[in-house]
């Protein structure tokens, strides 16, 4: 049997490494564009800052180590065609194009950085994004050579490297269209955030929102200077687009495979796509959210790992049924973490809902502790069911661990009275006696009644 992978960052690495351990006698091909395979591309924020100096700390598995497990990567060949009749793909590298044929396809194509329509933002080689190891390179030696520098979006990654260049001493602008930080989290977690940020003494950081940027000035070939949509002129070393992503999507579509209502390639609980014997899996498919079953696109690492799996064991054979995403995510910038886990409240009035939540403000343990910190906890629950709907958490380190409780109990599909008898730990070094969630859902139950 003859297996072709188009990607191999996360979701296609893992596929590869998967069907090869199920079909030990089948080829397996991996094809793509990149100058790397099997990374991890989460990571490259934490090489920037200087966390470790070494970039291949970031590999997982190299070219080598795929072929002794009998598995052939083919760096720099971009798949340019699919064709579904005949079975084969197109290869292009830079010596010429051939076919390969496959008996079984998995697309793993991931995405690509946006980049916002802005009067001169690709005129400058010192603007960058972040999504392969060379833009983590590139940016870091630009980073340790500069004083100032200017981010364009505050989402994860925004803000993982609004971190990584202030411990470096640059002077930070950070600007955000919309009106509040990391815009994914509700409006008032989002002023938690950056009330957090803005809370640190001394900082050499600008938060900014509510502007857009409407064009970049330069002198040569290098960016000096940003102008926001209020006329703000900010002078700067260098520039970093961190405007979100867009699912890799034009060569299945080329193909005729469906592509979803969120722009994503669209698969079932098999990861299979319209067209037979052709799947996908990772950033360039979307997934049925958990709680409702909608088809949303989550672009997470750890999702992809898992798609690429369940793509794996279902074409080779192996029935295996991925059952959704909770959109469940955590990051740290600099006194601040940063978690949540399924339907803001936004979004829950959005699928139709009736929404309620509370919000909680306690020490993450108890405040006689050395170490304790603070921690803002929103949970948000359906008035009709009483169901659990998705939280949000940030503060201290122990903000996660909240937010990884309740992922379980949307998966359980629980109620807010459910949740409220759950024995949770306690011990002075973790928690205050009632954890912050109980208490959450103790107000929930007061506002259902129950």
């Amino acid at each position: 049997m003859n297996i072709v992978i188009i990607g191999g960052v996360a979701a296609g690495a893992k596929a590869a490494a998967k069907i090869k351990r199920l079909l030990p006698t089948a080829s397996v091909k991996v094809f793509t564009d990149d100058t790397h395979v099997s990374y991890s591309a989460c990571g490259l924020p934490y090489y920037i800052q200087g966390n470790f100096k070494d970039y291949r700390a970031l590999l997982v598995r190299s070219v080598e180590e795929f072929k002794k497990s009998g598995i052939d990567v083919f760096l720099e060949h971009k798949v340019t065609k699919i064709d579904p009749k005949a079975q084969n793909v197109t290869v292009s590298n830079s010596f010429n194009d051939f076919y390969v044929p496959y008996d079984r396809l998995i697309i793993a194509t991931g995405a690509r950085p946006f980049i916002p329509n802005i009067k001169g933002v690709k005129d400058y080689k010192n603007i960058f994004t972040l999504r392969k190891i060379e833009d983590g390179i590139n940016i870091r030696e630009k980073m340790l050579k500069s004083k100032r520098v200017v981010i364009l979006g505050s989402g994860y990654i925004g803000l993982e490297l609004l971190e990584a260049f202030v411990h470096n001493g640059l002077h930070t602008t950070v600007i955000e269209r919309k009106d509040t930080i990391m815009p994914i989290f509700d409006a008032d977690m989002s002023k938690v955030i950056k009330d957090n940020l803005e809370s640190i003494k001394d900082r050499n950081f600008d938060l900014i929102t509510g502007e857009s940027v409407v064009e970049v000035q330069g002198e040569g070939e290098n960016a000096t200077k940003v102008i926001t949509s209020s006329g703000r002129e900010i002078e700067t070393d260098f520039v970093v687009l961190c405007a979100g992503i867009k699912p890799n999507v034009e060569l299945a579509g080329s193909a005729g495979i469906i592509i979803g209502n969120s722009g994503a390639i669209k698969v079932n609980k098999l990861m299979q796509t319209s067209l037979s014997n052709i799947y996908a899996c990772g950033d360039c498919c979307e997934e049925p959210h958990i709680i409702n079953g909608q088809s949303v696109w989550v672009p997470l690492g750890s999702t992809a790992n898992k798609e690429g799996r369940c793509a794996a064991l279902n074409a080779a054979g192996v029935y295996t049924v991925f059952e959704g995403v909770l959109g469940s995510s955590v990051t740290k910038c600099l006194n601040t973490t940063i978690s949540m886990t399924g339907f803001t409240e936004k979004v829950a009035k959005e699928y139709g809902y009736t929404p309620i939540s509370v919000s909680v403000y306690k020490n993450d343990m108890v405040s006689y502790m050395p170490g304790a910190g603070d921690i803002t906890l929103k949970v948000v629950a359906d008035k009709i069911t009483g169901l659990i709907l998705g939280g949000q958490a940030v503060g201290s380190v122990g903000a996660d661990k909240r937010i990884n409780a309740l992922a379980s109990a949307l998966i359980g599909k629980l109620t807010v009275k459910e949740f409220a008898n759950n024995d949770l730990t306690y011990s002075p070094p973790f928690s205050t006696t009632i954890d912050p969630l109980l208490d959450a859902m103790n107000l929930l139950c007061a506002k259902l009644g129950c």
